[in-house]
């Protein structure tokens, strides 16, 4: 259950803004804060936008594309560049900084262009707290995120999201491919088609909540605890699928799927500053 305040809350916010551009990668965040935009706001007044690059999933760009459609949200797909930029692509602990503040400068400067008065993103009230380089650049940017702002959770945006009918509701999460990689292993196009091809490969297999973790020749399974039971009985379906990807072994990890496994063991010290690639 939602408190009404939080209702209240959230609709007085967006009512604040007046016209909206919406960061909308297709997650549960994004889709529901578009949905809430354009009932309050109305569609001429709302622009979901999303980013087009390789490491977002295409199933995840499909979500995005057909929930638009289903829910009369606008809606347009704007290339972004950031894998051309080597600070990028090097791959550093604050990796997430270079991907947003293309996406935010390309969102703030097409919002000027069109009129909208605010750009927003989808961050909640359960991801203050973790590494999230990202939320600096939006922060530059100007970016407002209204379900933090209201004091929404995770789970709260999902119930709310299942009174709307989004078919999101109960969507696993899905950060960026580039999120497999660890920190210090260059992002490239070709690993990421990699990792997006086993996890598909996984995902028709029926596993929901896991992730194929890059580290070379070698790929990492994590999957959720209360799926790993079923890892013996398709062991050799999992190893066709992700050998057919690219990798030459696959281990699975017995500690299962956690949210931010690659940040395991950054200490402060250990964080790459921003202006250590300025």
């Amino acid at each position: 259950m939602v408190p009404e305040h939080k209702r209240h809350r959230l609709s007085s916010i967006l009512r604040d803004c007046g016209s909206v551009v919406v960061g909308y990668s297709g997650g549960v965040d994004s889709v529901f804060l578009a949905r809430i935009a354009v009932d309050v706001l109305g569609p001429q007044h709302v622009l979901a936008v999303t980013g087009k690059s390789d490491s977002i999933a295409s199933w995840m760009e499909d979500t995005a594309r057909e929930v638009a459609a289903r829910f009369g949200i606008p809606w347009l797909e704007l290339e972004t560049r950031e894998m051309d930029d080597p600070r990028y692509a090097a791959n550093p602990s604050n990796r997430c900084y270079f991907c947003k503040s293309e996406l935010w400068t390309r969102l703030a400067d097409l919002a000027a262009e069109r009129g909208f008065a605010a750009v927003l993103d989808g961050s909640n009230a359960d991801d203050v707290g973790d590494h999230r380089p990202g939320a600096v650049a939006a922060e530059e940017n100007a970016v407002r995120s209204p379900l933090l702002e209201a004091g929404l959770t995770k789970d709260e945006i999902r119930a709310w999201s299942r009174e709307l009918g989004l078919p999101t509701w109960d969507q696993p999460a899905a950060p960026c491919l580039a999120s497999r990689i660890p920190y210090g292993l260059s992002v490239t196009p070709e690993r990421l088609r990699q990792i997006e091809q086993a996890e598909i490969g996984l995902r028709a297999m029926g596993f929901r909540d896991f992730r194929v973790r890059h580290h070379g020749t070698i790929a990492r399974l994590e999957v959720h605890p209360s799926e790993i039971d079923r890892v013996a009985a398709h062991r050799s379906d999992i190893a066709h699928a992700v050998r057919g990807a690219g990798f030459e072994r696959v281990l699975i990890d017995l500690q299962g799927y956690r949210r931010g496994s690659l940040n395991e063991g950054l200490a402060g010290g250990q964080l790459v500053q921003l202006g250590a690639f300025a």
